[in-house]
């Protein structure tokens, strides 16, 4: 301990302005939450979605709100190896540099075991090539330029279907574990170089997905099921991840964290 008076007062930085961010998935939920948080925080935020309508419509919104420099679109399949090059390469060239990573883009399609053969082929090829595969691969197209970066931060969005599981959704299960492993080994991995990597798993939150769900069966699950007894937003899931971002987390990775109310704890 030094003799300074003020060595236990906070400075590490709190703030995320100037920061440049890529998030997947985009245009809707959880993904367009997050974009419009971070955009609300000052970052630069590259908005990746399907879709050129879609896209643009947040952009816009953000634009208006937050000014010409907060949000680029950039229409991207992200199951493509060429479309996510192109994403990357367009923010680096729109920034001039990268900070953040956000993989939330994510597809959920009934899958089982006993599916026709050639139904379970496409439905199981993808949601993997989406769900896990385009994470893997954006982060190493984003790592030469998150290396340059004073706080490089990487945030998977996995599911509590990694945790738990329902029937009927053997892919999306199986893809979410695997963000939740490879989010782990990222971290290792690049540990060494300063990035972090962290997941979030988000439970029932109301989002386009959840919307086709019976309103009344939506509130008997969660009183059922959720200690808080309800679905949660998608800004509350945004919320968790700007924290995962800030420059000030600089010590929390490989962390797996549910933003589910509780229900992956409740037990009875």
């Amino acid at each position: 301990m030094t003799d300074s008076p003020e060595e236990f007062l906070p400075h590490l930085d709190r703030s995320i302005k100037g920061k440049s961010a890529i998030v997947t998935g985009a245009a809707s939920g959880m993904g367009r939450a997050t974009a419009a948080l971070l955009a609300s925080e000052g970052a630069r935020v590259v908005v990746a979605d399907l879709g050129e309508d879609r896209v643009e419509a947040v952009v816009s919104v953000l634009k208006d709100k937050y000014g010409d420099d907060s949000a680029l679109g950039v229409v991207c399949d992200v199951s493509k190896p060429e479309d996510l090059r192109h994403l990357v390469s367009q923010a680096v060239e729109w920034a001039g540099q990268l900070d953040i990573v956000i993989n939330n883009a994510g597809t959920s399609r009934p899958n089982t075991t006993v599916q026709d053969d050639d139904e379970f082929e496409s439905v199981w090829e993808q949601v993997l090539a989406i769900n896990l595969t385009a994470h893997a691969r954006l982060v190493r197209l984003a790592l030469p330029h998150l290396l340059k970066s004073s706080s490089p931060r990487i945030v998977n969005i996995a599911s509590t279907e990694a945790i738990v599981a329902q029937r009927g959704l053997l892919s999306y299960a199986a893809s979410k574990a695997g963000v939740v492993g490879l989010t782990k080994s990222l971290a290792v991995e690049l540990g060494y170089h300063g990035v972090t990597v962290n997941a979030i798993c988000p439970g029932p939150i109301n989002t386009a997905m959840t919307s086709k769900y019976d309103p009344e069966k939506k509130a008997a699950y969660a009183k059922a099921r959720v200690p808080l007894r309800r679905y949660g937003d998608a800004e509350e899931v945004a919320q968790m991840t700007l924290n995962l971002c800030l420059p000030a987390s600089s010590f929390v990775t490989g962390a797996i964290i549910p933003v589910d109310g509780g229900m992956t704890i409740r037990h009875t």
